[in-house]
């Protein structure tokens, strides 16, 4: 089978195409198991190179996901599943609207139409729960109604309809992973609201000072990006049948505070040299993280198969690990 993950030159991208190249197989939306014998990982940016881990079953295409006419292209087979994970996200959103609404719907309709065309295979996708907001309960999970407070949580939920609806049809066989802020990015910040929920690890280590945008006493629910990988390979597995009519699954999550992070990157990082915080609050990140859930009821996921998060402390530790270096 063939294997496409847009978005997928991307933190999550680059080590979701690693661990599908050391599976043995996946399923086919007909239930029966296939090889992948080409995966492509689609982006706007490619890599100056290959990653070593990168075999000969593996494509890098440069696209633009609102391009119909070159995802028509790329899916070419009636075998092919897909990994969206291409995305405007949050504060970017926020800044442009008519940008977010281009990619992360009608880029999310391109390849929803495309894979369509083909007989309707499996379609995995990435939301958030920044399709929460408002009056929240003391507990969200899958039950609890959609009331975004962002222009990029709207654009999710949009595209979780889109997936239940254009399954309900029968055009494709759609699953969204409706996902905490994934921890820890290397690399440099992007545009997004919960980066601070990398920095705070990823520039400390280096010795950097950061400026947090948001009070030391804000929560926010994270996942290490080792179980949402795994996840994300567990959901694309699970039984349609299972799954229901509702596609969008919302993932489980850990809840710290800004505060609690930093004490745990001191405990972690012990003897290291880390650079200084200070506390300057923007009223628009601020805003928006606050919208976000930080207690979920994750019990349907841990029905098909997606693993709890790691602890704190072992998602630093692989982190320094990976990246840090000595």
């Amino acid at each position: 089978m063939k294997v496409i993950v847009t978005g997928g030159t991307g933190f999550l991208g680059l080590r979701l195409g690693r661990q599908l190249l050391g599976r043995k197989h996946l399923t086919l939306s007909n239930g029966q198991t296939a090889p992948i014998d080409s995966l492509v990982l689609a982006d706007t940016v490619l890599p100056s190179a290959r990653y070593d881990w990168m075999d000969g079953r593996v494509q890098l295409t440069q696209l633009e996901i609102t391009d119909r006419e070159a995802i028509s292209r790329l899916i070419d087979r009636d075998d092919t599943s897909v990994f969206h994970l291409a995305s405007i996200v949050s504060a970017q959103a926020e800044a442009d609207l008519d940008l977010a609404l281009k990619v992360n719907i009608e880029g999310g309709r391109a390849v929803l139409d495309a894979l369509r065309a083909r007989g309707g295979q499996r379609f995995v996708t990435t939301s958030s729960y920044a399709v929460f907001g408002g009056e929240l309960p003391p507990v969200c999970g899958d039950q609890t109604k959609l009331m975004p407070q962002s222009t990029y949580g709207m654009t999710k939920a949009v595209l979780e309809l889109l997936v239940n609806d254009y399954t309900r049809r029968g055009l494709i066989d759609g699953r969204t992973a409706r996902l905490p802020t994934v921890i820890i990015r290397p690399g440099a910040a992007n545009a997004a609201a919960s980066s601070v929920a990398s920095a705070v690890f990823r520039d400390l280590l280096k010795g950097l000072d950061y400026t947090v945008p948001v009070s030391l006493e804000t929560r926010m629910a994270v996942g290490g990006v080792r179980t949402v990988i795994e996840g994300l390979i567990a959901l694309h597995e699970a039984d349609g049948v299972q799954l229901g009519g509702d596609r969008a699954v919302t993932f489980p999550s850990t809840s710290y505070s800004i505060a609690e992070m930093i004490g745990s990157l001191k405990r972690v990082a012990r003897g290291r040299h880390l650079g200084s915080i200070t506390v300057k609050p923007d009223a628009v990140v601020q805003a928006m993280v606050s919208s976000w859930p930080t207690s979920i009821d994750s019990s349907r996921a841990a029905s098909i198969g997606i693993p709890a998060p790691d602890d704190l402390d072992s998602v630093i530790r692989a982190y320094i690990d990976e990246f840090v270096v000595v």
